[in-house]
């Protein structure tokens, strides 16, 4: 193991070249050489002959640049994926939503109604929603669940067929919550 360090040691000038060419930047090229260093040194079950050692670090090298690349790849597509979805403007939200929702969410049990403001209108993280009405978050996560399918199922018997569509239609002609509850 010992022939092995020093061997790959010898050549580190010309690794870390390698990985320049490649198109690595100098902090990329140095963050990749010290991982593959690490991965490369840890205990083998059959290692390589002394005049391998080098040829087969390269190997390794370049399955690290694969990897990072793939890493990027995944990354660049999120990014992309994320900066293409339309931001979040409540303002624009809200003028979405059937018109009939905030009366149907008001004919609601007051703890469904609290929890679905604070969670999914306003935006307040679960457990703090759980603080504010006073239970536990197990408790809120059950409950928020029970109070959005509780607005689902009144909004499909007022709204009929416009709330399967997500609830987003232009021109509801919705019958009065009223009639329903």
């Amino acid at each position: 193991m010992d022939f092995a360090l020093q061997r790959l040691m010898e050549h580190r000038s010309e690794f870390h070249a390698y990985l320049r060419r490649q198109g690595a930047t100098e902090a990329q090229a140095e963050d990749l050489l010290q991982s593959a260093l690490v991965r490369g040194l840890e205990p083998w079950t059959s290692p390589p002959a002394e005049d391998r050692v080098v040829p087969w670090f390269y190997r390794v090298l370049r399955n690290a640049l694969i990897d990072q690349a793939r890493r990027s790849s995944v990354a660049g597509r999120a990014l992309e994926r994320y900066a293409s979805e339309p931001a979040f403007e409540p303002a624009t939200e809200a003028r979405r939503v059937c018109t009939c929702t905030r009366r149907v969410l008001a004919s609601l049990k007051p703890e469904y109604t609290q929890l679905i403001q604070l969670v999914d209108v306003d935006g307040v993280e679960i457990e703090e929603a759980a603080r504010t009405a006073g239970i536990n978050a197990n408790n809120a996560y059950v409950r928020l669940h029970r109070a959005r399918k509780a607005l689902r199922e009144r909004l499909e018997a007022v709204c009929g067929s416009c709330a399967t569509g997500g609830g987003r239609c232009a021109d509801c002609y919705c019958q009065p919550v009223e009639e329903v509850v």
